[in-house]
């Protein structure tokens, strides 16, 4: 599976592009758990002093997704909507596929349990040893779109199709009129 554009969304929402520059470069930064960060919350190799063009915050971002992507495809064993597979990408972004891999989510998850899964992106709120309120929102966005319904058009559309009954026509003739209860046919052949 891939993240959908919701998903690029959620993430993107809460990454931010941090320390955007008026050229719209950004400079690397240090995040609340202490980590060097850059563009929409790249970690990989960032240190502190460095600076990237939007299109290299982009391309990293993009980078750094697809990891995410393959780790969820690869640890999750149950079948995932789009909604679940966006959520745990989220997730995993944010905190890391180490923490996703040994984290109750995945573990109840894979038994199938999903309220139970859901329920525990909540325990990972925190930041620098301390509660951080825009990771107990992220959490509960998190949950809220892994729990969440697809709409009908995200569906996966069946390989076979076939077509409707054709309406009853011949054996009753008339219309049909409801009385008290009961359905009463006038004009109908015997």
């Amino acid at each position: 599976m891939n993240l959908s554009q919701r998903g690029l969304e959620l993430i993107q929402s809460f990454e931010g592009y941090h320390t955007a520059q008026p050229d719209g470069s950004c400079v690397a930064y240090l995040c609340p758990a202490k980590v060097p960060t850059i563009g929409f919350g790249c970690t990989e190799g960032v240190r502190l002093g460095m600076r990237w063009t939007r299109k290299e915050a982009d391309a990293a971002f993009k980078r750094e997704l697809s990891k995410f992507e393959a780790a969820v495809n690869r640890l999750v064993t149950v079948d995932l909507n789009q909604n679940e597979f966006d959520a745990l990408v989220s997730f995993a972004y944010n905190c890391g596929e180490g923490a996703l891999s040994k984290s109750t989510i995945l573990k109840k998850l894979n038994k199938n349990d999903r309220q139970g899964a859901a329920a525990a992106f909540h325990a990972w709120n925190k930041g620098g040893g301390r509660v951080l309120n825009g990771l107990v929102r992220r959490r509960r966005e998190e949950a809220e779109l892994f729990l969440e319904p697809l709409d009908p058009v995200d569906e996966i559309m069946p390989q076979a199709v076939e077509a409707s009954r054709p309406p009853v026509s011949g054996a009753v003739k008339g219309s049909l009129a409801l009385s008290g209860g009961a359905v009463a046919v006038k004009g109908a052949e015997a």
